[in-house]
């Protein structure tokens, strides 16, 4: 299994609206190959730390899809965001292969 985190954090007044927008998200990657989960996690001590988490079967599912032009369409659909303070938010990418359950 290949784990992605991407890692941001928004000003504390729109952490509802983020958790929201990842609510009702497009879920184009979900029908992807490979895929396999996506969680929004909340950091319990600084809440306005948000993560996505998506696992993928592959490292190479997860650069195929970072690749697609469905991945380009998500991530324009983000920075034409109407508040550009968050469409201006760079996450931190980690990336992971699972060597031991």
């Amino acid at each position: 299994m290949y784990i992605v985190h991407s890692t941001f954090n928004v000003p504390i007044e729109k952490v509802e609206e983020v958790i929201g927008i990842y609510q009702t998200r497009s879920k184009l990657v979900d029908t992807y190959e490979g895929f396999q989960s996506f969680q929004l996690l909340q950091n319990e001590v600084k809440p306005n730390e948000l993560t996505v988490q998506i696992n993928w079967k592959t490292k190479q599912d997860y650069l195929n899809w970072v690749t697609s032009d469905a991945y380009k369409k998500v991530h324009e659909l983000e920075k034409n965001y109407p508040d550009q303070e968050l469409a201006s938010i760079k996450p931190i990418v980690q990336r992971y292969e699972v060597v031991a359950e």
